[in-house]
């Protein structure tokens, strides 16, 4: 099976740039870039991640504005909402728009790396 490839999308880059790292210690090839403008371009110029995952709370684009575009260029992608300000109502705002999970920060790296195979299972990975 093909490793899954993930797009970290967090304004928060040290943090993202972390994660990755452990999701690629993990076996997931895994990117990271510090904002939802960066991912946006990047998906629509080719790059076609099975899983990203976004940060709720980003200056600019929030992650759910991100997931109806990212949703737009690709709907094929699965993507995971991360964050520390989290509420019901965007998850449940989120699961309308496509999103596959929601999870809050901090978050164990071994269940999100879980979440990650899932949701790439889902799209065919």
């Amino acid at each position: 099976m093909a490793e899954v490839r993930v797009l970290i999308v967090d304004d928060e880059l040290d943090f993202a740039s972390t994660l990755a790292e452990r999701l690629r210690l993990r076996g997931i090839d895994a990117r990271a870039v510090s904002g939802a403008g960066e991912a946006i371009a990047r998906i629509q110029g080719g790059e076609s991640p099975d899983v990203v995952l976004l940060d709720l709370k980003m200056p600019g684009i929030d992650g759910l504005a991100a997931l109806s575009l990212i949703k737009q260029a690709d709907a094929t992608i699965e993507a995971i909402l991360l964050t520390g300000h989290g509420s019901t109502s965007a998850a449940i705002e989120g699961m309308r728009r496509g999103l596959y999970d929601y999870l809050m920060k901090p978050v164990d790296v071994g269940e999100l790396a879980q979440k990650v195979r899932k949701a790439a299972a889902r799209r065919g990975r």
